[in-house]
């Protein structure tokens, strides 16, 4: 008769391996005495398990992306981060040169603006319905609240930067915004990542620019031109940002993904693979290349199997041509969780091991 597949002869004690001998990488406890920093505690946390490994994992490739000065870094971001108070974390990057490109939403880049022109948010009292909030002009965020008073006053500087503007010159949205950095920079010496972009020359793009408040108040300037004459319409073209992230990129030996959510930017910042190989195939190899990401870290608590774009590994995206193999030197950490916990702490945890503070 034939062997029952599901019977094995039973394991003896000299049969089992102990994990050394199979070069398997051995785990620590984690010592809290010994954690003196963020860096000390982000090491121990590597060598431990679940989400502490996987943030020990993201320091690392951070570090290691930032560190490599033939590497290009680009930092997408999206949710609410601003509105959150995560606005000074975007800047600090810029600032310390963690980061040598910004796509994101326009949301998150005028809720900014907000704070860094000295609007403030407040914490939302669970004693107003949201009935109450609209009428009184508080805009609710989850747990916090945008003025609408912040937004008319965010309204006014867009206006006025529109005004300066050649309505003859098409512009992308990271000229938009490099100009708006430009002149908050001039009006008082407050931190933030436009003013942070605007003085290392860091582009930010806005690839959903209309989905924003920015994009709202161009197609407004530009609708009141249009029917009541008043001023000439300002000429937005989005293909600008493509162009010119595409030959940033290119021109790079390497490139490091740094990522906080997912949504648009994080998309549209690693489509440039794909494009490259587009390019490379309609032109019959005289333009275009395989452009591939070495370096990866995304905090997004978004699972995978729901099939969004924001859940994605990053081996899954190997699979598209927009990231280097794991076993081609790939080198990518994803952390599981809330990026205003995690966020600080892995950006405190490299800036200790840079030196930088």
């Amino acid at each position: 008769m034939p062997e029952n597949p599901g019977e094995r002869a039973p394991r003896t004690a000299k049969n089992l391996r102990d994990g050394w001998s199979d070069n398997l990488q051995p785990l620590e406890p984690f010592d809290v005495r010994k954690a003196s920093s963020a860096s000390a505690m982000l090491e121990q946390m590597a060598r431990t398990s679940f989400g502490a490994r996987s943030l020990g994992e993201a320091a690392e490739v951070l570090h290691e992306m930032v560190d490599d000065p033939k590497c290009l870094v680009v930092g997408t971001f999206s949710g609410a981060m601003t509105v959150a108070k995560m606005g000074l974390l975007i800047a600090e990057m810029i600032d310390q040169r963690m980061l040598d490109a910004v796509v994101s939403t326009g949301a998150l880049l005028c809720h900014g603006l907000v704070e860094q022109t000295g609007g403030t948010h407040f914490r939302y009292d669970p004693s107003w319905d949201d009935t109450k909030l609209f009428e009184a002009g508080y805009d609710r965020i989850y747990d916090t609240l945008e003025l609408e008073k912040n937004l008319y006053d965010a309204e006014q500087i867009f206006i006025s930067t529109f005004k300066t503007m050649d309505p003859a010159q098409p512009f992308g949205s990271w000229e938009l915004n490099r100009k708006l950095g430009g002149r908050l920079r001039e009006a008082d010496d407050r931190r933030g990542i436009l003013q942070s972009a605007a003085a290392r020359d860091i582009p930010i793009y806005i690839p959903a620019f209309t989905d924003s408040e920015l994009g709202l108040d161009v197609f407004t300037h530009n609708f009141v031109a249009e029917k009541m004459g008043t001023h000439a319409p300002i000429q937005f073209d989005p293909m600008r940002d493509v162009r010119d992230y595409y030959e940033r990129v290119d021109a790079a030996e390497r490139i490091g993904i740094f990522t906080i959510g997912g949504g648009v930017p994080r998309n549209w910042a690693q489509q440039i693979g794909p494009l490259g190989e587009v390019l490379f195939q309609r032109t019959g190899g005289k333009f275009g290349r395989l452009i591939r990401i070495q370096y990866a870290v995304r905090i997004c608590p978004e699972p995978t199997h729901w099939g969004g774009l924001s859940g994605c590994t990053y081996s899954e995206g190997v699979s598209w041509g927009k990231f280097v193999p794991k076993a081609e030197g790939g080198r990518f950490a994803e952390v599981y969780a809330d990026a205003t916990i995690a966020w600080p702490i892995v950006v405190r945890g490299v800036l200790e091991r840079m030196g930088r503070v």
